[in-house]
């Protein structure tokens, strides 16, 4: 290459030439010549033939023939070099031998000669250009002389001389335009001198001197009379806009929007009037919207780069807007003879204030323009109320069809080329709202308010002004029915002012601040009051601006302060049937719709709409405790089950449509509606299975598997619960788990087999239709992510009252042979291939057999924490048994007399599961070991063992049954019972020293001192008529008539779970067992004379209670197993309404409650205690609460296993002790608040594990630590005094009432 010739010189250009010309439309389209540099530079990322260019294939020869040889030396020496260091990896090789050739020496003398050839060839090409383009510039001025009357406009600049004039521009050009520019200039020479301006870059314009002056001098020209020439000027704005810096479209945007309010100041052009409309053939018209719109689009899109450049910048782009806005005539005569201000121009090709929307967007741009708004130009915000105020001024006087009339932009789908000054004003309404809407957002913008309107005496407040929107939603037209819903729904009144207020509602602190208030609720509800009534006034009330009215009603209801004002109002004291609130109006107009017992509407197409979003207000406050506490009297779930039925019925009786009739597409819309009615209408009843209440009034309606097969085909399909709901289905599935007919439901929907599929398919193996593109990685977790999800779904599901109907009185299949593709389908097929693995053919049936056993005795050690469900299995499954010859199996001989256990996964879980099963007691009286190795040569120093008993280091040495000799304070307490006067004023003297004697000294209350008392206490309450709840029941059987009865097995191994526990807290001696027996034998015939026989397909129904009586045996222990004095403080206790709550058994199919309470199987404890404990939680300690939802779990099914089983394996004993004492002495709601205690003491551990995603098995399996009743006492007393008057009212009504 060191001679380099003439041919070479010539075959490069025609390379170049080549390239160029291919990259031709890339280049010319570079706004400036650094862009098109740019262009070049990224040419291979960009352009796929780039290879395939000769000039391309040119430098790669060049570089070949060149450095290949040195790169191929390098390639080789570090190739040997990386063998050696064993350090593999070809890009290492490419960054190295790259990195030495940059740096060689061969490289830059290379670069150095390609350097100077192509500095030659590119001075002769450019020499050559600038000869070619003097000829080109000839020819086109002849052609421009022998065209001088037909001046061609299109294009802004030429292809192929925008990239070219660049070279060329400078400031005597630019001065030589400003002269040509001139008006006095021949129009010829204007329009060249436009044209030259628009070819050339706007970087090299902006860089001249004289561009203040240029940016003067267009502005003048905008008003020039030529239309093509302001047009010409206008696509140079354009091309500005486009490609130019902010500081120079800033200019320009300023001046235009100068010259707007310079036109509209001026009385000299010809400005349309109301009267006269807008007719956008105009040309003046057009050309004023050009100019407009152009001003409109670079306002929604300098939002985007303007924080990028000093403030300053954008406060002349605000303020220059906001002076355009305001402009305003002083004009004396009608209205209808008003000239148009420029915001009506703005509206008409912004009408929902999207430039607005984006300025308030950010707080860099919102603080200046709401500051200029309040300083300089407030006239603007004002103007926009007053539209509103005029418009719903209109509406009240002028007939419906009128206004459809003027509001052709609603519904109407063919182009529209005038506007009548009717149409004028709705569509400056629009954008007034959709203004007024987005300033209201903010505090600052809110602060613009009250503010003075001409003709109006009083000042517009904020309340007064959401009074007029929901006002506009009633009294303005909705659109036709014929127009298209996605049409419609654009710019209707209706649709556009609830759009506005939902998205107040998102905010809330302005929601708080502008809607929630009695003022706008009323407002909301004042047509429904008419409706209601029968008023004139309810015949102006459409179908639409009722639904839309429901819609807002349904986004209040959905936040927790709008909630609490529809459900108690401002003033919460306030008599309900003198003012009744939001909710009870809402109440009674749903459930006259669903009766139809009103000529509301009927007959109407839109009447089910109407219904349906009227429940859907219902729906968000019946799904919350305090709200359905409020709705109950109202028989909702009545209604809508009754609804159901007849629309089910409907479903069934429509006709079959027959091909090639008329009305088959009738028939199948007809259909299709009362299909949609109908899932509408359960899922609205689903939504009662929220609460625990809720989920008795919907078992007693008798749609819960309905309702239950529902809630699985959205949930199967991903679809979300409810459009105001922020989490899924994981709390109603709790919920409804709690209940034995809910569980019973959950399985014949198909939910528990798809769960269970769904699990195995992760666990151990997928569908055989999903093709494995790289192997699953190897669990790190004793339970794999991919599981979790399905784990936490089971632990929510086995509830006791669930595993018993799910899993009582079924044997486990225990195969001789399993397939490798069996799946199971059903909660005993998970027990028995995953937790049971009690042969050698269930162990090969499993892939991934150490995994999928981890995860069964995961879930095993789970569900064992509810001591029912582990008694359950124990006597159905020998759990314990099988986990005992497991280890067994793993032991290793070490020598001939010696057998080591294996420590490995699975031997620590079981042994873990084993200690749990085992061994009761609180957090400090049993010893758990744990589930991980320790550092250190001893990585398991816990024992493990194959056979009972438990070795001694896992029981706690605990101080058992400490006496605590007599106190003063105690025989205090004992005096009460010797005044006997006045039975009301000895029993709250009692109660009080209790309290006293619980916060100073807790410990007295225990061992033989708590006997007397509560002997005592519970003796004077049954001889007080008015302190009891239950009759009395004449009990005569003795010890000999029952000692030949039988108890269930889980009762037996229950007596045993008890006696192994009372001894070891030295509480119980030996023949306790038998003692024990006798007396649940007794309570049992006690119950059975209060019982009625039920047929039922529960199992739970279909005998005695299920479970064993963790009451009695704690009674048992408290009375130190004295049978006599626990049967007859029993048969005392049975007359107090605490026993309804505290033993649960007491009310096993009882005739003192409902029949159809009985038959949904729900104990009170449910649907009563743990229900208001789920309320006061979402007061008192809502972090909580919310916790609970987020992690789709239910607060009342882990409250209902603490109750049912008295708290043994959560509390330590004399804690136990306590929560029995205080819910007697003080009263079973005292069973809610200490539940909301514990909550309270748990919070941020709560907390902690609603982020881990383990929420559910944290609160099973672990015990309250720290937690003690007396230090929670003042709390209590304080939730006493706040609920307990409705509390006892609820918990009163559980019993049929005398008539």
């Amino acid at each position: 290459m060191a001679c380099f010739s003439r041919d070479d010189e010539a075959m490069l250009q025609a390379l170049l030439r080549q390239l160029f010309q291919s990259v031709k439309e890339k280049i010319t389209g570079a706004p400036s010549l650094e862009c098109a540099e740019e262009i070049l530079l990224h040419l291979e990322e960009t352009d796929e033939n780039f290879h395939n260019y000769e000039f391309v294939k040119y430098l790669r020869q060049y570089v070949c023939n060149t450095l290949g040889s040195m790169i191929e030396e390098e390639m080789e020496k570090c190739i040997s070099d990386q063998n050696q260091s064993e350090d593999s990896g070809y890009d290492t090789v490419v960054q190295h031998v790259t990195k030495r050739t940059q740096e060689s020496k061969e490289y830059k003398e290379m670069m150095h000669s390609l350097k100077n050839i192509m500095i030659v060839v590119v001075e002769s090409m450019i020499n050559k250009f600038e000869d070619d383009e003097i000829r080109i510039q000839e020819r086109q001025k002849k052609l421009q002389n022998e065209k001088s009357n037909s001046y061609c406009t299109d294009n802004c600049s030429d292809s192929d001389s925008s990239f070219n004039q660049s070279y060329k521009f400078c400031q005597g050009k630019l001065q030589l335009i400003l002269d040509q520019l001139d008006p006095g200039q021949p129009k010829e020479v204007r329009y060249e001198a436009l044209q030259t301006l628009c070819s050339a870059p706007p970087s090299d314009v902006l860089n001249c001197e004289n561009w203040a002056t240029l940016c003067e001098k267009l502005t003048v020209s905008l008003a020039d009379p030529d239309l093509v020439f302001s047009d010409r000027i206008l696509k140079f704005y354009a091309q500005t806009f486009t490609l130019s810096p902010l500081h120079m479209t800033k200019e320009i945007y300023t001046s235009l929007a100068k010259h707007l309010e310079l036109y509209f100041l001026s009385r000299e052009n010809r400005i349309p009037t109301l009267s006269t409309g807008v007719d956008i053939t105009n040309a003046n018209v057009i050309r004023l919207l050009k100019k407009v719109r152009l001003l409109n689009e670079y306002q929604k899109e300098v939002p985007s780069f303007w924080i990028r450049h000093p403030e300053k910048y954008m406060e002349e782009i605000v303020e220059s807007t906001l002076s355009l806005l305001s402009v305003k005539y002083d004009q004396s005569h009608l209205v209808s003879q008003k000239i148009l201000d420029p915001i009506y121009f703005l509206a008409l090709v912004d009408a929902k204030a999207v430039w607005f929307k984006k300025w308030m967007h950010a707080y860099y741009s919102r603080t200046a323009l709401l500051r200029l708004l309040e300083k300089k130009y407030k006239s603007l915000i004002t103007a926009a109320v007053q539209q509103c105020v005029q418009y719903f001024e209109l509406c009240e006087t002028m007939k419906a069809d009128e206004i459809l009339r003027h509001s052709k932009l609603c519904g109407n789908k063919q182009k529209n080329f005038y506007y009548s000054g009717q149409e004028l004003q709705y569509i400056y309404f629009i954008h007034s709202l959709c203004l007024l809407g987005r300033l209201l957002i903010y505090t600052q913008g809110r602060k613009l308010f009250p503010m003075k309107l001409k003709n109006r005496k009083d000042l517009v407040s904020l309340t007064d002004l959401l009074v007029l929107f929901t006002q506009l939603i009633y009294y303005s037209p909705g659109c036709p029915k014929t127009t298209s819903a996605a049409h419609s729904e654009n710019y209707s009144p209706a649709s556009m002012v609830t759009e506005v207020l939902w998205i107040l509602c998102d905010q809330k602190e302005c929601a708080i601040e502008c809607l929630y208030n009695n003022t706008v609720i009323e407002a909301l509800l004042q047509p429904i009051h008419n409706l209601m009534k029968g008023t004139e006034a309810a015949s102006h009330c459409s179908e639409t601006a009722l639904i839309h009215v429901a819609d807002i009603l349904a986004k209040i209801a959905s936040a927790e302060e709008g909630l609490i004002l529809l459900l108690y109002g401002e003033n919460v004291n306030s008599s309900e049937e003198e003012n009744p609130t939001g909710a009870h109006v809402i109440a009674q107009f749903s459930k006259k719709l669903l009766d139809e017992d009103s000529p509301i509407f009927s007959g109407s197409e839109m009447l089910p709409v109407v219904k349906g979003a009227f429940i859907s207000v219902c729906r968000q406050i019946y799904s919350t405790c305090e709200g359905l506490q409020v709705l109950i009297p109202y028989s909702l779930h009545e209604s809508i089950a009754k609804a159901w039925k007849k629309t089910s019925l409907l479903s069934e009786r429509v006709p079959t449509p027959v091909e090639g009739s008329d009305f088959v597409s009738s028939v199948s819309q007809q259909s299709q509606n009362i299909m949609v009615w109908e899932d509408n209408l359960l899922d609205d009843l689903l939504n009662f299975a929220a609460t625990p209440k809720g989920l008795l009034l919907l078992q007693r309606t008798g749609a819960i598997n309905e309702c239950v097969t529902l809630m699985f085909n959205r949930y199967a399909k991903k679809l979300q619960i409810c459009r105001h709901k922020k989490f899924g289905y994981g709390v109603v599935v709790t919920q409804v788990a709690s209940t034995a007919a809910g569980a019973i439901a959950l399985q014949s929907s198909g939910f528990i087999n798809a769960l269970i599929t769904d699990l195995w398919a992760n666990l151990e193996c997928g569908r055989d239709d999903v093709r494995v593109a790289h192997p699953r990685s190897t669990p790190v977790d004793p339970i794999d992510r991919s599981c979790q999800k399905s784990f936490l779904a089971l632990v929510n599901l086995l509830s006791y009252p669930a595993v018993y109907e799910l899993v009582g009185n079924q044997e486990l299949p225990n195969k001789a042979e399993y397939s490798l593709r069996e799946v199971p389908t059903c909660v005993t097929d998970i027990i028995d291939r995953l937790i049971i693995l009690n042969s050698e053919a269930k162990i090969r049936s499993l892939f991934n057999y150490e995994q999928s056993h981890t995860f069964g005795l995961r879930l095993l050690s789970v569900i064992c924490c509810d001591l029912d469900t582990l008694l359950l299995l124990e006597a159905q499954y020998q759990v314990s048994e099988m986990l005992l010859n497991a280890q067994e199996e793993n032991m290793l001989e070490t020598s001939e007399n010696y057998r080591d256990f294996i420590i490995d996964g699975l031997s620590v879980e079981r042994n873990h599961v084993l200690v749990r099963i085992n061994l009761i007691g609180g957090p400090l009286e049993r010893i758990l070991p744990p589930r991980i190795l320790e550092k250190g040569n001893v990585p398991y120093p816990w024992p493990m063992f194959s056979s009972y008993p438990l070795p001694d280091c896992y029981l706690s040495e605990v101080t058992r049954n400490a006496d605590i000799k007599q106190d003063n304070d105690l025989s205090k307490l004992l005096l009460c019972f010797k005044i006997t006067d006045k039975q009301t004023e000895w029993i709250e003297n009692y109660r009080r020293q209790f309290c006293k004697m619980m916060k100073t000294k807790p410990d007295i209350i225990s061992g033989a001192a708590l006997v007397e008392l509560l002997e005592k206490f519970v003796f004077h309450l049954s001889e007080t008529s008015s302190e009891c709840y239950f009759p009395s029941v004449e009990y005569t059987a003795t010890d000999a008539n029952v000692k030949n009865e039988s108890l269930s097995s889980v009762q037996k191994l229950g007596i045993k779970m008890t006696v192994r526990y009372g001894k070891f807290l030295n509480l119980l001696k030996d023949g306790a067992e038998n003692h024990l027996s006798l007396v649940l034998k007794h309570c049992e015939r006690f119950l059975k004379q209060q019982q009625i026989p039920i047929k039922s397909s529960l199992l739970c129904l279909q005998e005695s209670y299920t479970g064993h009586d963790w009451f009695v045996s704690s009674l048992f222990m408290i009375m130190l197993g004295d049978k006599e004095k626990t049967f007859q403080f029993l048969q005392q206790f049975s007359r107090l309404l605490t026993s309804a709550f505290l033993w649960l058994p007491r009310l096993h199919i009882s005739k003192y409650l409902p029949i159809d309470i009985i038959e949904s199987g729900i104990h009170p404890v449910y649907f009563s205690s743990t229900h208001y404990v789920e309320m006061l939680l979402k007061a008192e300690v809502p972090l909580v609460f919310s916790a609970f939802h987020m992690s789709g779990f239910a607060p009342s099914q882990i409250c209902l296993q603490w109750i049912t089983q008295c708290f043994w394996n959560y509390l330590d004993w004399i804690e136990v002790c306590h929560y029995i004492a205080t819910c007697i002495f003080l009263g079973p709601d005292y069973q809610v608040y200490i539940c909301i205690a514990i909550f309270k003491h748990l919070q941020q551990d709560i907390l902690q594990h609603t982020q881990t995603q383990d929420l559910q098995v944290f609160l099973k399996e672990e015990a309250l630590h720290g937690f003690r009743v007396s230090d929670y006492l003042e709390y209590m007393e304080i939730l006493e005094q706040n609920y307990r008057p409705v509390l006892l009212r609820d918990m009163r009504n559980i019993r049929v009432q005398s008539t």
